[in-house]
């Protein structure tokens, strides 16, 4: 009788990573979790307070940031056993984060999350003197999201490239959580995932793979390391 597949493997460091440089455990909007606003693990005690503070506002965003990762994070994550590995919460040099990092079959990945609520997204659309495909309106306000999806795959690529010793082509994507959708011109290099509804986004692996499994667990080892992280 053949063994049962070990559904934690991935989650299990190599045995020369150090436990405390292993990244692979970490939770799907992480880098938020360790903000002093969402610190209290009572949502009740945590209101109260920033309403107090008079922050209320800034405290509803954080949280609806973490709901949107949480739903991304896990869609992802339903993806491994396709063979597709995903890395949440990133830590880049000057305390920036890249969210999550898939690899599989069909490549790597460096998804970012937009997580509107309710609100209307709308894509392609010029603002002012800006470029359309480097702006997106969320409800009545235009946030540069396409932007920083382009330069968190451009950073993740150069990681995995100077850990690899050969260039790692990383591509952004956007994965969108909002009341609804509406695509004006879409971004040719800017692939735009509707996880609304927390569906896995295979997609991702549609088309001749790219990536062997050998390729795929190999970048993942790499990616996992947090010292590959520490300078770009």
């Amino acid at each position: 009788m053949s063994a049962m597949p070990d559904p934690f493997a991935s989650r299990r460091g190599p045995l020369w990573l150090h436990p405390d440089d292993d990244l692979a455990p970490n939770r799907p909007g992480e880098y938020l979790r360790g903000l002093p606003e969402l610190a209290a693990t009572d949502p009740v005690l945590r209101r109260v307070a920033q309403r107090l503070l008079g922050r209320r506002a800034h405290l509803d965003e954080l949280e609806r940031r973490l709901a949107g990762e949480l739903l991304v994070g896990t869609a992802l994550d339903r993806l491994e056993p396709a063979g597709r590995r995903t890395l949440h919460s990133l830590p880049l040099p000057a305390r920036a984060v890249l969210a999550h990092l898939t690899i599989g079959p069909g490549g790597v990945f460096a998804v970012h999350t937009v997580h509107a609520g309710g609100a209307p997204v709308v894509i392609g659309a010029p603002a002012g003197a800006e470029p359309a495909g480097d702006l997106i309106r969320v409800g009545s306000r235009t946030e540069p999201h396409p932007r920083l999806a382009r330069r968190a795959a451009v950073r993740a690529a150069r990681v995995l490239g100077r850990a690899a010793g050969e260039p790692v082509e990383v591509r952004p994507v956007l994965a969108v959580v909002a009341g609804r959708i509406r695509m004006v011109r879409r971004p040719a290099d800017l692939p735009v995932l509707d996880m609304t509804d927390g569906t896995p986004p295979a997609v991702l692996d549609r088309g001749t793979p790219v990536l062997k499994p050998d390729r795929v667990e190999y970048l993942h080892a790499l990616a996992r390391d947090r010292r590959n992280w520490r300078e770009e």
